[in-house]
């Protein structure tokens, strides 16, 4: 069969599936609308195929415009790693690479990685952009990172993932709680307790959430944070008490903040996995796997005493 079908055609399809409009897809595209429509016209006669349902507020697609969306985003995806692999062959170990990192990570291990990166490989560069876990991984497959550090396990299985190390959870309450200060917490002294915690888009939500049904304590579902740093000043007055990650908890509370106070539960039986994921199909691999090699140094050298590398 003799098609047509060009990249033009397809990039711009996506875009529609994107926004669910043609003059927004045209607008993110930097063509104008008419073009758009008619290059998404031509796509639909190449392939005998009515890809999208027009006349309504919001696009939506027809049931053979679905299964061509998941097509036509392999497709992209393999045409992103081509150019990649361009790049990766031309720089060798130079090169930029775009890192999508858990705000629950990055601010407390990558400047470390950058420093010590940037001595080993000076050629090397990080684009480095914070976020969510669930919205990271949403990025990485529509090529906006070409690697992402988060929580792991992830929900896509269309990602290569490799954990890089294993991170504590540590149960901080109000200095003036009355777990402050007496040992170790037991399972049954959560039993009814306030937890507070991040919102779902974070995977320590997951945790938590697991957690408190396990311990019969109360999830504040009203009061979740979008930060740790909010989730700690919420702790400190009293709305609950929280599960917090060892790195932050030796960059932002042991010395630092007296009005939360750190209680020893389950040690050694809690904790996150954190690692990196990227896309099968990825053209940057060396830059990938020096960025890997780097961060489980970082870890062993910077914080062997507080995380476990992997």
């Amino acid at each position: 069969m003799d098609t047509r079908i060009t990249l033009k055609q397809l990039r711009f399809f996506l875009a529609v599936a994107q926004k669910r409009h043609f003059r927004k897809a045209a607008e993110s595209e930097g063509v104008t609308q008419p073009s758009l429509s008619a290059q998404i016209a031509n796509l639909e006669h190449e392939l005998g195929l009515q890809l999208v349902e027009r006349g309504g507020r919001e696009i939506m697609l027809t049931a053979p415009g679905r299964e061509i969306h998941a097509r036509a985003q392999r497709v992209m995806e393999e045409v992103r790693g081509l150019a990649d692999l361009s790049v990766s062959l031309r720089a060798g170990t130079s090169g930029v690479l775009n890192v999508g990192v858990s705000s629950t990570v990055g601010p407390y291990l990558m400047p470390h990685v950058v420093r010590d990166l940037h001595r080993s490989y000076p050629d090397m560069g990080l684009f480095i952009r914070e976020g969510a876990p669930r919205a990271l991984e949403v990025e990485l497959l529509q090529g906006e990172h070409d690697i992402i550090i988060s929580q792991l396990p992830l929900r896509s299985s269309d990602v290569m993932t490799v954990p890089v190390f294993r991170e504590p959870l540590f149960l901080v309450v109000a200095d003036d709680h009355r777990l402050a200060g007496q040992g170790a917490a037991q399972d049954s002294d959560l039993a009814g307790m306030p937890v507070l915690t991040l919102g779902q888009g974070y995977a320590l939500n997951d945790i938590v959430t697991s957690l408190c049904a396990d311990l019969g304590a109360t999830l504040m579902v009203n009061y979740q944070g979008t930060s740790l740093d909010a989730q700690r000043q919420m702790i400190g007055m009293g709305m609950g008490c929280g599960f917090l990650p060892a790195l932050y908890i030796e960059s932002e509370i042991r010395g630092r903040d007296s009005s939360v106070a750190i209680v020893p539960f389950r040690p050694g039986r809690l904790n996150r996995t954190v690692g990196c994921a990227w896309r099968r199909s990825t053209g940057r691999m060396r830059l990938i796997e020096l960025l890997v090699e780097q961060l489980r140094g970082t870890i062993r050298d910077k914080f062997g005493p507080i995380v476990t590398a992997l």
